[in-house]
């Protein structure tokens, strides 16, 4: 039960955090897209994105606070984090088709991160791995929790690691679109797909090994 109630502060905090994201979004939408987001972007002035830079990490801060106060082994830490991470993602678009009506479809476009580049792409990436994030935080929680310590095999960390970095190229590598401010290529759904299916191959090589492994809590 004491799991269950940390779980639920967890996700209630995401969903109120996401809130408050989506509402800086609404301010900077009707500074720089009066007329409704579209790409090309536009250049916004340097102390803006100077503030936008330092409150996405502030954000990345504030979300591994929030798991390293909700668990109580290092994985638990990082399954929380990742639980928080996917929910405040899923909702902050919620929120913005609630307060904004946007984006119309999945498949809109957005600029999802800036650091270390400006990130871009179809909304439906960064919903699809945050419902692997999601999906993975209470996994790896529920493991540590019930059956002792998550020790994935080394192959499931290479998988994830090269899923990363493809996702991260389907991301940053329209830098005419970023840093030129001129219309984006069309994306590249491969990368995310093949990123995907890696991801989803450590989870089950990982589980597999969780399964039939008998390690105990350290």
């Amino acid at each position: 039960m004491r799991q269950l109630r940390i779980t639920i502060w967890v996700l209630l905090f995401a969903v109120a955090f996401a809130f408050v994201e989506a509402t800086v979004v609404v301010y900077l939408r009707g500074l720089y897209y009066p007329e409704g987001f579209t790409f090309p972007l536009k250049l916004a002035a340097n102390q803006h994105i100077a503030v936008e830079v330092a409150r996405e990490a502030a954000t990345l801060a504030m979300l591994a606070t929030v798991g390293i106060l909700a668990g109580s082994t290092r994985w638990q830490r990082a399954g929380f984090f990742m639980l928080a991470f996917g929910v405040w993602d899923l909702f902050y678009y919620l929120w913005l088709k609630l307060v904004l009506d946007w984006p119309a479809t999945l498949f809109d476009w957005d600029i999802l991160f800036l650091i270390p580049l400006p990130w871009i792409g179809p909304v439906i990436a960064p919903v699809l791995i945050s419902v692997l994030l999601i999906i993975a935080g209470l996994w790896i929680i529920r493991s540590e929790h019930r059956q002792g310590v998550f020790k994935p095999p080394k192959l499931a960390w290479a998988l994830a690691g090269v899923a990363t970095v493809v996702i991260l190229i389907s991301f940053m590598m329209d830098t005419n679109a970023t840093l030129r401010f001129q219309m984006p290529e069309p994306y590249r759904y491969e990368l995310l797909v093949v990123g995907l299916i890696l991801y989803v191959a450590g989870m089950v090589l990982a589980f597999r090994r969780r399964k039939g492994g008998g390690e105990g809590r350290a």
